[in-house]
């Protein structure tokens, strides 16, 4: 490597820039390898979606977006000539949920319910676009459907987590309450959805179990300075 790329290597934003340029390219090769092998369409379209999905993750999401219109483009091809596959569906609407395109997540998953009504991974993901839409009639009925339907899906906790929300927002408090804490038993570790139940918990004036829950939180993301706001005001409320 001669002391021009090493110099070129060294700032960080020349490589990233490099490294995404090969991510693309590597991406091009497949999709276009798809064309003549339509069996291959659904597995790329899959792995852009978790791809794009990991980028944005980091906070970096005008990288993941190429990868989201890939697999977008992938499953639309795919239903253009299976409309049946009930997959092609799936990861379309996960990928447009990312792109928070929540109208067409319903347009799509409906279509898609019309292949099989039981897609359950279809009514999670339209219920929580509904939800997106502040339709939260619509939302709790896919999400209780699923969470009835599911025993041990992949979107199970999250499933409960916003039939929380719901209920939280509507100001039922001890459903919320019940939501939330099924789902922080099935996912203990992230910081918000203790959050939201500590503050359940605190309208229901269960002080005990809110300051248990503002804990977590805080355990979880020490700097959570609205979890350490409400700890402080739980606990002068309490006079623990």
């Amino acid at each position: 490597m001669t002391i021009k790329e090493i110099a070129f290597f060294s700032d960080k934003r020349n490589m990233r820039c490099y490294l995404l340029g090969m991510m693309l390219l590597v991406s091009q090769v497949l999709f276009s390898q798809t064309a003549a092998n339509p069996e291959m369409a659904i597995p790329v379209a899959r792995q852009s979606y978790y791809t794009g999905r990991d980028l944005e993750s980091k906070n970096r999401l005008d990288e993941a977006m190429p990868y989201y219109n890939e697999a977008v483009q992938l499953c639309l091809d795919e239903i253009a000539r299976n409309a049946l596959n009930e997959t092609s569906y799936v990861i379309l609407t996960w990928t447009l949920q990312r792109q928070r395109k929540y109208a067409e997540v319903i347009q799509w998953g409906e279509r898609g319910l019309r292949v099989n009504p039981n897609n359950y991974p279809l009514i999670e993901v339209m219920g929580e676009a509904y939800f997106y839409l502040d339709d939260y009639d619509r939302a709790l009925r896919c999400m209780e459907h699923y969470s009835n339907s599911v025993q041990q899906g992949d979107r199970i906790a999250t499933s409960y987590f916003f039939i929380g929300e719901i209920y939280r927002l509507r100001k039922k408090y001890f459903h919320a309450d019940i939501a939330y804490t099924t789902a922080v038993r099935l996912e203990p570790n992230l910081p918000l959805w203790w959050y939201r139940l500590a503050l359940v918990r605190e309208a229901l004036r269960e002080y005990s179990g809110a300051i248990e829950a503002f804990e977590r939180a805080i355990r979880l993301r020490p700097a959570y300075q609205e979890a350490q706001q409400g700890l402080a005001r739980v606990k002068k409320t309490a006079g623990a």
